[in-house]
């Protein structure tokens, strides 16, 4: 049997609870408007773009977010586990 997903924020939640489709990085738990804006400017314009560096990165995916957009320790985490969960639903 699955385990429920156990979400941290509403905003977690709703991410993990539907296809990605085009929603934008500011979907992701973790992310607000400005690392939001710290991710565009790095090219990564939609959620799923991130997703595809989560992928890559694996077990770096959170010092990426510190290093490169200045995310402290629990937004990075919040965001890796909210792509962590909507991957164990939808891959």
């Amino acid at each position: 049997m699955d385990q429920p997903i156990i979400a941290s924020s509403r905003k977690h939640a709703n991410f993990v609870s539907e296809p990605m489709a085009a929603k934008p990085v500011t979907a992701l738990a973790g992310i607000g408007e400005t690392l939001g804006r710290k991710l565009n400017q790095h090219g990564y314009q939609q959620a799923r773009d991130v997703l595809g560096k989560y992928l890559t990165e694996g077990p770096n995916f959170e010092q990426w977010l510190k290093d490169s957009i200045g995310a402290n320790a629990n937004q990075a985490s919040t965001c890796r586990k909210c792509l962590q969960d909507w991957s164990d639903n939808f891959i």
